[in-house]
């Protein structure tokens, strides 16, 4: 067809060539409530520069080249010789550098650490969600190899390190490190306690040689992995190691790669240990769910965020759509139909990045208050904010019609992607059930989340019977287990309704109330009250002015 034969008119132009953080409100003001003034300043051009990065079209498309060209796997070299490689496309490592370099794998001994690289990781991974893995993986890392002193004096330094290197070599030739985890196995998934791979002690103290498999380990291509083994003590964690200080590679076999319903520019990998991996004790034995669960609260944390990343990138796409789309006489965001659609949906990311933020503000206060807060708020925003994710991102991307639908607008990633945080690190019974453990043994986290809501009391009459409601739920705890879904919904919608009317302007405060607490609301988005000051909620969500 001759190209002259029509025009291409109303069409959004690409949203690329934007800061993605100042851009985003509710996670810049949560940075600066967060932090001193003196380290928010020098936070703040660390994350601009992180977010013009993200935000431009060269390291948007490293995100879709990374997602377009998967990962594969070379099980033996030209020779024969096993080397149990993943070939990565060198988007992927690029996109893996600048997280690196960007600090997000470093939060444990700077001031405002955790803030700062939840923000960080909550920009970078907008572009592309799969390099976050490992990023969230080393830096979770960190809390379990400070129970052996003498093993976080040699890996802490490469793990917090802001250099990335790629390719196998032992750790100490390397200016940083990456670290991977493999827990689960074909037969037990989440019960971890009931894994069969053994590991049988050496004559060195603390080395031990594992036989077994672990069903999911992503990242293989890390340096190392934190792993649970059955010792002669009981379950217990180890270091792998994927090089030897030797320089020789340790007995690592991965069998395939997953083939995933997204994630897909993030290997995943099924391995087998066999009877001559070599590993590292980490803890004591048969301590090993203890010495993991300082990675596993930090990685879900990486959940929330990862899913309020989502939420925000899909939220933003479809407000800037709207907002250079016209249909049926005029712009579509000023349609009061699709303006409630869209108020809507960044109500719902606005309370998931309010929340993540103010748990990371919690890891970098450290008092015994904020550690038995985060032991039940963590499993609770992961159950609930994971949960919310893809509901959002498929309503977003209906926003933007057929165009949403199609894979160059971006929209069919981010929908694939969607679901994955709330499986990984204990779907949403286990998190459920983590948070019925915490009620029930542990008063001083239902004492911490008890003061956390009760900071609002007062100023909302909507929080505040929905704070009643919540106690009444918790008066009864026989028969809890059935119910615990419920529970820690409500749990999670109070808490972010919270922290909203405290912190959140009020025109996004009383929509939340009103509809997730007051029960002014439909079952899909888009049903807020007429009423509410939408314009202004949308207003506050547009990515670019």
């Amino acid at each position: 067809m001759a190209a002259g034969t029509h025009t291409v008119t109303n069409q959004a132009p690409p949203l690329v060539g934007y800061d993605v953080f100042m851009s985003d409100r509710a996670l810049a003001e949560a940075v600066e409530r967060h932090l001193t003034p003196e380290v928010f300043a020098e936070a703040r051009e660390e994350l601009v520069t992180l977010g013009r990065a993200a935000g431009s079209a060269q390291v948007r498309e490293w995100g879709e080249l990374a997602d377009t060209c998967p990962p594969r796997l070379r099980t033996h070299d030209r020779y024969g010789n096993r080397i149990d490689e993943v070939v990565f496309h060198s988007a992927w490592h690029r996109l893996l550098g600048k997280g690196v370099n960007a600090g997000l794998t470093n939060a444990w001994g700077r001031p405002g650490g955790h803030v700062r690289r939840a923000a960080g990781f909550l920009v970078a991974t907008q572009a592309e969600s799969g390099h976050g893995c490992p990023l969230s993986m080393t830096h979770a890392a960190v809390p379990a190899l400070r129970t052996d002193p003498e093993l976080a004096a040699v890996w802490e330094p490469l793990l917090t390190s802001q250099v990335y290197e790629q390719g196998l070599r032992p750790p100490r030739e390397k200016a940083g490190v990456l670290l991977g985890m493999g827990m689960t196995e074909k037969q037990g998934g989440s019960d971890v306690r009931s894994n069969t791979t053994e590991a049988r002690p050496l004559a060195d103290d603390g080395t031990y040689v594992l036989t077994g498999h672990k069903w999911f380990c992503s990242a293989p291509m890390s340096d190392g992995f934190l792993v649970l083994a059955q010792a002669p003590g009981g379950l217990t964690c180890f270091l792998v190691p994927r090089v030897l200080e030797d320089g020789t590679r340790n007995a690592f076999a991965i069998q395939r790669l997953k083939d995933k319903l997204g994630n897909r520019a993030n290997a995943s990998a099924e391995v087998e240990f066999d009877g001559t991996t070599w590993a590292r004790r980490v803890g004591e034995e048969g301590r090993g769910v203890r010495t993991i669960i300082g990675m596993v609260a930090a990685t879900r944390l990486d959940c929330v965020l990862g899913s309020a990343a989502l939420m925000r990138q899909a939220v933003a796409q479809a407000v800037h759509h709207t907002a250079h789309r016209r249909a049926f006489g005029g712009v579509l965001i000023e349609k009061p139909l699709m303006r409630n659609v869209l108020a809507d949906l960044a109500l719902e990311s606005e309370a998931a990045t309010v929340l993540g933020l103010r748990l990371a503000a919690a890891y970098d206060t450290d008092s015994e208050a904020e550690r038995a807060f985060l032991r039940i708020a963590v499993p609770t925003a992961k159950f609930w904010v994971t949960k919310r994710c893809t509901p959002l991102v498929a309503e977003a991307l209906e926003c933007l019609g057929g165009n949403g639908y199609v894979e160059e607008s971006g929209m069919p990633r981010l929908l694939r992607e969607s679901p994955l945080n709330s499986i990984w690190e204990g779907s949403g019974n286990v998190q459920a059930l983590d948070v019925l453990r915490a009620l029930q043994r542990e008063p001083r986290a239902l004492n911490a989340f008890l003061t956390e809501v009760g900071k609002a009391r007062g100023a909302d009459h909507r929080l505040d019977r929905a704070i009643r409601g919540v106690l009444t739920e918790l008066a009864d705890l026989d028969g809890i287990e059935g119910r615990g879904r419920r529970l820690v919904e409500r749990m999670a919608v109070v808490l972010q309704g919270s922290l909203l009317v405290r912190w959140a302007p009020p025109e996004v405060a009383d929509a939340f109330c009103a509809s997730r607490l007051g029960g002014d609301w439909g079952s899909a988005f888009g049903t807020l009250p007429a009423t509410l000051d939408l314009g202004a909620v949308v207003e506050r969500a547009r990515p670019v002015d």
